[in-house]
Formats: C-alpha cells, structure tokens, sequence
C-alpha cells in the first residue's frame, strides 16, 4: 500500500507561461474525437481542456503518459510479468489456467489483452478513475492558496493511510460465499476478489469488483474504501469534496458555486468559455455543457434571421423551424403578412404561409364540394380528380368510400357492397357473388366449386360434361345411369367427343367393339349374321354353314 512518506513529490513551481510544467506533459497529443482537425492538445492554464480544439483533456490520447506517473505516484510495479498477451494481471495467480478462468470471469470488453479494446479500456480507466491531479498538485491547473494546500495535504495522507488498497485474488474458496454486489453466489473451489479493509468473510465475483459510484470495473483492483462501500479515486474523492466542472480538480476552499445544471465550480472558474470574464451574478448561456457570457453567445452562436438578416440576440425570442431563424416580430405570412406566432403554418419554397394563405395558393379545390382543401386534409384522388374524403362517396348509397374497395361503372364510384347488390353475378347455386373466376353453363353463371355432377357432386369446372332434362351429369356418372351398353365390353356408349355406335336388333355396340367373333375383322359397313348373339362376317358365317354340312 502506499504512503505519503514514501511518494516524491513533484514541485508545485510555476513556469513563466503560469503553468505547472508537469501539466505540459501531455501537450501534442492527438485528439481522438476531432482527429487531424486538432494539431495536438495545448492544455488550457487551468481548465481541462485543449485550447485547439476545446475539447476535454481525457478526449486526447494522454493515457500512455499518465500510467506511467499513476504507478510511480502510487508506488506499484510495473514489473508484472505479461503472461499469455495481457497488459496486467492480478498479483497472485499462479497458473495459467487461473489467469484465464480471472480473465473469462470479466467483461468482454475490460480483458486487458494487449492490442485489444480492453487494454484500450484500462488505459482510459487508470486515467479516469485515478486523477493524476488528486494525488499531486503539480498536476493542478489551480495555484492553491495556503489553507487549500494543507486540506489538500490532509486528504492524501487520509485516503493513502486509511482508504486505499487493492484488491487481492483467491484462486480457489473454501465454501460457497455471497457476492458483496450482486448477491450471487461464489461457489466453493471458486475465484473471488477480498480486500483488506472488509476482511475474509466479504468476497466479489471478478467482474463485480467495481465503483460504488459509477459502476465501472476497479481498474486494476485498485480501491479506496469509505463508509463500508469501495470507489475508484475519482469518486472517492467527490464523496468527500466537490469537484470543479471547470478544471476536474477537487475544491477545497469553503465557498464554491453551483450552475443551474448543478455542475459545481471554483468561484473563481466560473466563466465564459470564450473571454474568460467571471460570470458570477451575471446571466449566461450553457451551450455544450460549456457556458458563455451574453456579448461572446451572440457573437459565436446567434443565427441571423431569415427575414431581416440580422443576428437574434438572447434577449429576444428566437423562432425556429427546419434549421431556420427568425426574430418574433419578422416571424409572419409571407402573402399576407399577419404574424405567425403562436399560429398554425406552413412552409413552402423557402418561405412561410398562414393556413389560409397556403390553402389558397397551393392546395386545390375539391371535384365534389368545389370547397379549397385544408393543410392535412385527407386528399383522394382517381383518374386525376381530388375530393375530400367525405365528398368521395358511392354513387348508389352516397355514403363516404374512404380507402375501401370499389368499383368505376359509367365513370362513377360504387362501393364494393352496392355492386355487388346490384351489378355482380351471382352464381345459379348459391346466389352469392361471383368476384373472380366462375364458369357459365346454359347462360347462367355458376362458381367453379358450386358447379358440380348432380348424381356424385364432383366439380366439373374443366372437365367433361353431359346433361339429361338439364341437369349436367360428369360423364361417368351419365354412362352408368343413362347410357346405353356395348353388347361386347359392356361399358356405357356416351356418344360424347363423337364417338359412333352400332345398334341391330336391341343390341349395341361401340364402333371399334363391332368386330367378327371369329376373324376380328370390323364389321363397320360390312355385311354380318347374328348367330345367337354371336356376330359374323360372311366368311365366317359360310365355314361354319359348311363344318355344320359335314
């Protein structure tokens, strides 16, 4: 742990610029929101922030050199043997597979694996969570006054002696333990973080280690312990003493003001960003978490209004509307000139239009009531014609059609309903619309699936048909109930597709049926005899008259 006694102060002197040249270290580094834009960070003489690019010091690549001057200033080694491509590892780990069940027990993105975003993170955490001007006043941007310095003194040596420690790891636990944070349980053979300052019996899973405050992982398993709770620095520090927004240096005089975002401030820092004038009892303007005196506001940030080209000071209204400035009094119709303020508007081509003056120079007229549509009307429109939504109505039952279905006849509107009422098919069976498809038979229509065999009811829609006293019939169906027989295969004879049959003496016969009983040769237009229903031809008919002669 370290100690006041054993730390080398660094001079608190000041250079011929009013600076303490330990905070020139950090000047020239890149900064890493406005990138190229930025030649390098100038730290201002007191605030923290670049005089280039005014954004905050932490915003700049300042880590590498800080964790340098954190380690020296609070006497850790940085002998730590790198094992398997970390930057850090926790003192006490023996074994690689430890070191790597520590590490998977972490947030993905706070393993310090070196060229990683989490050896990124630590860097920005040590910088963070261990302010280099809270444990040394050389790094103060602020001259302290006598009294500033002794309870500046005073805090260091009670949060070095009293507060501060590190974490330490227990690879394996003898029983089940509660986590301190989250109250998960730590099984026995576990790997668990105590501290010195809460004893054996209060333990926290690796990646529960963290600030009280912020919430962020101890970087390090560095600490400070107060009122039986463990803070980084930063917020060790603030339990105990406001810090300035203005150069993130904690107060340590007595008085000290507060801005109305309840940022706090050295008295004696709360100016305008710009001149740097004291803004104390006088109004100002915060903008970008930065505040600025009247004159300097105006000067860097006031817009000029769009009607009058002159700047829109703060102690005016300003109007805006689609990155648009104008001043109260300039903030009217563009026709007619009436003021706008507080009043429905609209915009268009550049310029600004009361409700009226718009309805009446861009918006037409409905084709139904002749009557100017409204900004925000609800406009329909068909075959190049516009109406309001309740002038477009049906032509049969007048009722508005809104956005439903309907259907153009003779140039006029009907609604889906009336149409079908009193236009649409409607089918021979079930008398209900026919909206697609459907089939016609006998001049009357029929739905496909409402047209079916009046014996089997299969569908006949695109299949062969017949019917008998109007009724249709599939042809199976009209075969086996109505159909004569062949007197040789015994199937129906439908006559259908212009199929031809032989009839003689109450039999009948398909065409390709009607064959020789002997020979097989077709009989089709050829004499035959009828021998007790056998059918021959002549041939036939004389060799059996001969066999029967013998």
């Amino acid at each position: 742990m370290a100690t006041s006694e054993g730390r080398t102060e660094t001079s608190g002197q000041r250079d011929h610029s009013g600076q303490n040249p330990a905070r020139k270290q950090d000047n020239g580094a890149g900064c890493l929101k406005c990138g190229d834009n930025c030649p390098g960070l100038q730290l201002h003489e007191w605030r923290n922030c670049c005089t280039q690019c005014k954004c905050r010091r932490e915003d700049h690549d300042v880590f590498s050199r800080d964790v340098t001057t954190l380690f020296e200033k609070l006497q850790i080694s940085q002998d730590t043997p790198v094992a398997k491509g970390y930057a850090w590892v926790s003192p006490g780990i023996s074994s690689i597979d430890k070191l790597e069940e520590y590490m998977n027990a972490l947030p993905d993105d706070r393993v310090p694996r070196i060229g990683t975003p989490g050896e990124r993170a630590r860097q920005r955490n040590l910088v963070l969570q261990l302010p280099l001007q809270d444990f040394d006043e050389a790094f103060c941007g602020s001259e302290l006054t006598d009294a500033e310095r002794r309870d500046f003194k005073l805090f260091r040596q009670k949060r070095d002696y009293q507060s501060y420690g590190m974490g330490t790891v227990q690879e394996s636990i003898e029983r089940d333990m509660k986590c301190h944070k989250c109250e998960g349980t730590i099984p026995e053979g576990s790997i668990a973080v105590f501290t010195s300052h809460t004893g054996p019996d209060v333990c926290w899973h690796p990646g529960c280690f963290c600030c009280s405050t912020c919430q962020i992982l101890l970087v390090d398993l560095l600490y400070f312990y107060r009122s039986s709770s463990i803070y980084c620095g930063r917020h060790y520090g603030e339990s105990l003493h406001p810090r300035c927004y203005g150069c993130d240096e904690l107060i340590f005089a007595g008085e000290y003001t507060r801005d109305m975002s309840k940022q706090q401030w050295h008295a004696t820092h709360f100016n305008c960003f710009n001149c740097n004038n004291s803004l104390t009892g006088h109004r100002y303007v915060n903008r970008d978490t930065n505040h600025y005196c009247l004159k300097c506001y105006e000067k860097l940030f006031a817009f000029p209004c769009e009607l009058c080209g002159q700047k829109i000071g703060t102690d005016v209204k300003d109007l805006s509307f689609n990155n648009k400035h104008w001043h109260e009094q300039c903030f009217n119709c563009s026709k007619c000139k009436k003021s706008l303020v507080d009043q429905q508007f609209t915009q268009k081509t550049d310029k600004i239009y009361c409700a009226q003056c718009h309805k009446e120079t861009f918006l037409g007229k409905c084709d139904g009531c002749s009557q100017h549509f409204d900004p925000g009307d609800k406009k329909m429109e068909y075959q190049g014609k516009n109406w309001h939504e309740k002038c477009f109505t049906c032509k049969e039952c007048k009722k508005p059609v809104g956005t439903k279905s309907f259907i153009a006849k003779d140039d006029k509107v009907i609604c889906q309903p009336c149409y079908e009422d009193k236009y649409a098919k409607k089918c021979e069976k079930c008398r209900k619309v026919i909206s697609m498809g459907g089939i016609t038979y006998k001049d009357t229509p029929w739905h496909k699936e409402c047209f079916v065999c009046t014996h089997c009811k299969k569908p006949m829609s695109g299949e062969r048909f017949t019917s008998k006293d109007n009724n249709p019939y599939c042809i199976n169906c009209y075969g086996d109930l109505f159909a004569k027989k062949c007197a040789k295969c015994t199937k129906p004879i439908t006559g259908l597709g212009g199929t031809k049959f032989i009839s003689f003496e109450n039999s009948n016969w398909h065409s390709d049926c009607f064959n020789c009983t002997g020979c097989k040769t077709s009989l089709v237009g050829k004499g035959f005899t009828n021998e007790g229903g056998r059918i021959l031809c002549p041939d036939c008919t004389n060799q059996e008259a001969q066999v029967k002669g013998h």
